[in-house]
């Protein structure tokens, strides 16, 4: 349970701007759509895609790290992973298990002949977008389990992009959707609260002295 006394007493250290805009955040924050990115080799792509959650309003990533090992660069990131929740997997049947688990679609991001083009597709249920290897593409352990697949229309001599720039067009084209759309996409209440005293303690400095001194009093 959030402590509500803690979080009031903590957001006095904030500016009223800084606290306001962590409300105005959060307003638009979504679990509705989440996002895995399965061992890519590039640190900045993984990065670039945390990047783009926070960007356009996607709470959570998932990065599946089997084979290359720690795929984020902060430098790329930008103080991205403050904002973001990054959950990591050592194997991609474990990240699969755990969000069906969690009444996740599994949609595999693939030119695929069958794939749905992303104009069309629109996520009702809660779905988690797949990203796979820049050359590789996703595994055979994804393709078998994804309840579907979805794919950016492209009109040019080039066949593919680069993963982190498929990742923005399609976060961005999904998160605007569910947010123009009557679908129970916010954070909970509850969710809330508990990104707002993260992101409090985040933000001040000496925060676990100030912590303990008002436990104290």
């Amino acid at each position: 349970m959030i402590d509500h006394n803690l979080l009031t007493y903590l957001e006095t250290y904030l500016t009223a701007e800084r606290k306001q805009r962590f409300l105005s955040v959060l307003q638009k924050r979504t679990k509705h759509i989440t996002v895995a990115v399965e061992d890519v080799y590039q640190l900045h792509n993984t990065s670039a895609i945390l990047r783009s959650c926070d960007v356009f309003g996607v709470q959570e990533l998932h990065v599946i790290e089997q084979r290359f090992g720690k795929r984020l660069d902060k430098n790329i990131a930008v103080g991205a992973e403050q904002w973001v929740d990054v959950h990591r997997y050592r194997s991609t049947a474990d990240c699969i298990s755990r969000l069906k688990d969690k009444g996740y679609r599994i949609i595999a991001t693939t030119p695929h002949n069958d794939s749905c083009m992303l104009p069309d597709f629109f996520p009702k249920k809660k779905s988690a977008i797949f990203f796979g290897t820049e050359k590789e593409g996703l595994s055979e352990t994804v393709m078998r389990q994804a309840d579907g697949f979805l794919k950016i229309p492209m009109v040019g001599f080039s066949e593919s992009l680069n993963v982190s720039v498929s990742a923005a067009i399609i976060i961005q084209q999904l998160a605007q959707k569910v947010r123009d759309s009557d679908l129970d996409w916010r954070l909970t209440e509850e969710e809330i609260l508990e990104k707002r005293l993260e992101w409090t303690r985040k933000s001040i400095k000496h925060v676990e002295g100030i912590i303990k001194r008002y436990l104290s009093d």
